[in-house]
């Protein structure tokens, strides 16, 4: 028998989920310092295409390729080669089947990095 969340539990679970984002947000400057060669290699592999670069951001670990790809409109192929890129750069973890960024990143980092190039 599966328990369903109370209305009790699923607020303190809102609210943890706010809270861990607004640590990570405060954070931010020391996980980029932590990270640095991390988040270069993972610009390399990614590139400029917007489609691909919103696709590291559905890599959740419950995800699969399929799912991916197929709501990016990315070539499998393409996107297939570039989660092996990521997974011989130790930027993935888990099964590649169902890929989960290693690493943290903030919603704006590909637009970040792009400006100051």
């Amino acid at each position: 028998m599966v328990k369903l969340m109370s209305d009790y539990e699923t607020q303190m679970l809102q609210a943890v989920q706010k809270m861990s984002g607004l640590l990570e947000l405060l954070a931010e400057d020391k996980i980029a310092q932590r990270d640095g060669k991390q988040r270069t290699a993972l610009l390399e592999i990614v590139g400029t295409n917007a489609a691909i670069q919103k696709s590291i951001f559905l890599m959740d670990g419950i995800r699969t390729q399929k799912e991916i790809y197929t709501e990016t409109s990315i070539n499998q192929g393409n996107f297939s080669k570039m989660v092996g890129d990521l997974h011989k750069a130790k930027l993935l973890v888990g099964d590649t089947k169902t890929p989960m960024l290693a690493i943290s990143i903030p919603p704006n980092f590909f637009e970040s990095n792009a400006e100051t190039k």
